[in-house]
């Protein structure tokens, strides 16, 4: 007997009926305690009669006062409420199920929580997964949405949400499975038929003969090769100034020679998030069809500490000429990251440059999990990162960036060193 799955947000009854369902009647039986929290989910069940199959309908609270808020608050609560109405329903039954949404309140929004709440990485053999690289016999994607009524805006927020998911993916994988070899086949695959895109990948013998001597010597200590990712779109006209994006590519962090505490290490096979981020974004840019033309660029390699790995103290000459002592061999996502910068902006010229890096843990020790660091140079340029962060609620906060910090890197025996250098504690 099958079933009909409707996640429907409603604020004081108010919601479309659907297949003989009265959200009205039904929210009015809600206990009162559930109908001010956004996000709380009551879940009923109706066979209608003369009818098949059941009906599963999830009322969900979009919270008391939904109807004075406005902007970027008012679609926080739309996806906070999709987001738990579609976690509340997903685990019922067997087999594919087609959950119905309603999504005019916002169809961007709910489209984007309702896909974000869907995923769950997991590498289990029972069921098998889908996530197995080379997988051939992974099952046929359990959840369909679909909105009650269709949208362009829905069909926007989709694209948003599976590039998330893209890039969690990615970052989800194990060090083992997603190498910098790895990262660059899936890329080719992901982009194989995506219009007006061209994916390069550079070996290390290019990049040694560009004269990326900080980007290399982060790989000295692995056997596994490294690997220069650039992935181009042309949206617009030939000979446009381009964006440029730059992730971070560290597909698994050991710290090298300053190794890494055991407790958590293995999350740093999340290290390449950067990276990560920046292909997704460029591949939804690209399935968007936006008018811009793109360059995307990714160095990939591994952080580990093998015998020529770089040691506390060694200097390197970057690709600019400059000298960059290497204090502690754990904060290398600077090294290879001078040197795609510095390519990036003298091959491409782009006019606006993103850098996107999981670079430093005294972020999350400033900010938390609930927002995410930029330094700008570009006060418009931050003016829109800050804009678009609202929007889609994954906010940023603007840090500090000025010349008076320079000494902290400039006062080692080399122009640069790669950590902040500390003056002797008057306590000491």
């Amino acid at each position: 007997m099958s079933s009909n799955i409707y996640v429907l947000p409603v604020t004081k009854g108010s919601a479309p009926a659907v297949q003989g369902v009265d959200p009205a009647k039904l929210w009015a039986a809600t206990p009162a305690s559930s109908k001010t929290k956004v996000g709380t989910t009551r879940v009923f069940y109706d066979t209608p009669a003369g009818k098949e199959g059941t009906n599963v309908t999830a009322l969900v609270s979009l919270g008391d006062g939904f109807e004075r808020k406005t902007g970027d608050a008012r679609r926080e609560l739309v996806r906070k409420a999709v987001g738990s109405g579609v976690k509340e329903v997903k685990g019922l039954g067997d087999g594919e199920k087609k959950i119905a949404i309603d999504a005019s309140a916002d169809a961007h929004a709910a489209a984007v929580a309702a896909h974000l709440a869907q995923y769950k990485f997991t590498l289990k053999t029972s069921p098998p997964s889908a996530f197995k690289p080379g997988s051939k016999d992974a099952p046929a994607e359990k959840f369909a949405f679909e909105p009650l009524e269709g949208s362009k805006e829905w069909d926007t927020g989709v694209v948003y949400a599976k590039a998330q998911n893209f890039a969690r993916t990615l970052m989800e994988l194990p060090a083992n499975m997603i190498t910098p070899t790895a990262f660059t086949e899936r890329i080719k695959a992901e982009f194989a038929n995506v219009a007006d895109t061209e994916v390069i990948v550079h070996d290390e013998a290019w990049a040694a003969e560009k004269g990326m001597n900080t980007f290399l010597s982060v790989t000295k200590g692995t056997n596994e090769p490294a690997k220069f990712l650039e992935i181009h779109y042309n949206g617009a006209a030939k000979g446009d100034q381009p964006i440029a994006f730059v992730g971070k590519g560290i597909t698994f962090d050991s710290g090298g020679i300053s190794l890494k505490s055991p407790a958590g290490m293995k999350l740093m096979r999340g290290d390449m998030g950067g990276a990560a981020t920046v292909v997704a974004a460029t591949l939804a840019i690209a399935q968007l069809k936006l008018p811009v033309n793109l360059v995307c660029i990714t160095p990939l390699a591994e952080n580990l500490p093998g015998p020529s790995a770089n040691k506390p103290g060694d200097i390197i000459y970057a690709m600019n000429g400059k000298s960059i002592e290497i204090d502690n061999t754990d904060a290398e996502g600077r090294l290879v990251l001078s040197d795609a910068l510095y390519y990036t902006s003298t091959t491409y010229k782009p006019h606006t440059l993103l850098d996107v890096a999981t670079l430093t843990g005294a972020m999350d020790i400033a900010l938390g999990e609930i927002f995410s660091g930029v330094f700008s140079t570009s006060d418009s340029l931050w003016d829109e990162l800050h804009a678009a962060g609202e929007h889609e609620y994954d906010r940023f906060w603007r840090m500090p960036l000025d010349d008076d910090y320079s000494p902290q890197i400039s006062g080692s025996n080399a122009d640069l060193c790669n950590v902040r250098l500390l003056p002797p504690s008057p306590c000491s």
